[in-house]
Formats: structure tokens, C-alpha cells, sequence
């Protein structure tokens, strides 16, 4: 078997790209795509490489200067179930804190892979950004039965405590 290589896709990769794509939405589970489109984010996606021939993408979509979002994640059939879908998410991850994004976010029609990535279930109002961006113009508006997810990226703010003792006021 081929190495698998994980790598930045270029202009060149959009015809695969859209293969890809296209056959994930034949089952059922991704929002149309040109080739154009495709064509002209290419080098948002990264890829999953086997002697050549795509087996895998996801494309990491900026959608404010805090909120990036994972989209277009496919994985061919033969390559399923063999941890390609994690490495990709896990490469957009380390790319997403590199860009300085706090949070990171996808919809999904299934959330249990996201799930075991660590992202959470929240509601669609809660990315505002993604429902101005894409949502409002699109004709399966309210109806495409997806699930928001969102992992962030940075540490909890810890509970922090005062320097000293609050002072006590007397109440006379």
C-alpha cells in the first residue's frame, strides 16, 4: 500500500477535489460545490494523498477573525474507517490556532465524528457568522438538517482569584 501524504492542495487538485465532493453528495451528505468554487479555494483544502490520487479533503474557510470553519470533509469509501478524516481535521486544527482563530467550527448531517474529535453540539444561532455567510442564501435554508459543532481552540479562561483579601466595608 501507498504511503499516505497529507498536503496543502493547489489549482491543479480542484478537478479530484470536486470528484470527491461530488460523490459525497450522492450520499446525501454535503451542500453542492462548482468546480469554479472549488478551483478557486483549492489551497484552502488539505489533502490526503496516496501514490497520486486523492483519497481525501477538508477545506478550512475563515469566517471572522475569531471563528474558522471545517467544510467539504470527504474521505473515499476504500479509505474510510482507517483514521484519514481525523488527520485532516487534526491538520486544519494545528493550521487554525497557527492563524490565531479561537474557536473552530463545521455542520454536519453526523455529529459522532466530530464528537470524538472533541467538538461540542451547540445551537446554529451561536455562529452567527456561518448563518450571514452561507445559510441566508441558501435554498435548503432552515431545512438542511444539519447539526452545529464547535471546538475552540484556547484553554478556558481559569477562575481567577483577587491579589489580596477583599476589604470589608463597615455598615454603620
Amino acid at each position: 500500500m501507498d504511503k499516505l501524504v497529507i498536503r496543502t492542495a493547489t489549482a491543479e487538485d480542484a478537478p479530484a477535489l470536486y470528484a470527491l465532493i461530488v460523490s459525497h453528495q450522492s450520499e446525501g451528505h454535503l451542500l453542492p460545490r462548482t468546480l469554479d468554487d472549488v478551483r478557486q479555494h483549492a489551497e484552502q483544502f488539505v489533502v490526503c494523498d496516496v501514490g497520486g490520487t486523492l483519497k481525501a479533503c477538508a477545506e478550512l474557510v475563515r469566517l471572522s477573525s475569531r471563528l474558522a470553519e471545517i467544510r467539504s470533509l470527504v474521505v473515499a469509501s476504500d479509505y474510510r474507517r482507517v483514521g484519514v478524516a481525523a488527520r485532516l481535521v487534526g491538520e486544519l486544527r494545528a493550521r487554525a490556532q497557527a492563524s490565531g482563530f479561537t474557536s473552530l467550527c463545521a455542520l454536519t448531517h453526523d455529529v459522532r465524528f466530530f464528537l470524538r474529535q472533541n467538538f461540542s453540539i451547540v445551537p446554529h444561532v451561536w455562529l452567527p457568522e456561518k448563518i450571514a455567510k452561507d445559510c441566508y442564501g441558501c435554498a435548503l435554508f432552515r431545512e438542511c438538517g444539519q447539526y452545529a459543532v464547535v471546538l475552540p481552540l484556547v484553554p478556558a479562561a481559569r477562575s481567577l482569584r483577587p491579589a489580596a483579601s477583599p476589604r470589608r466595608v463597615a455598615v454603620a
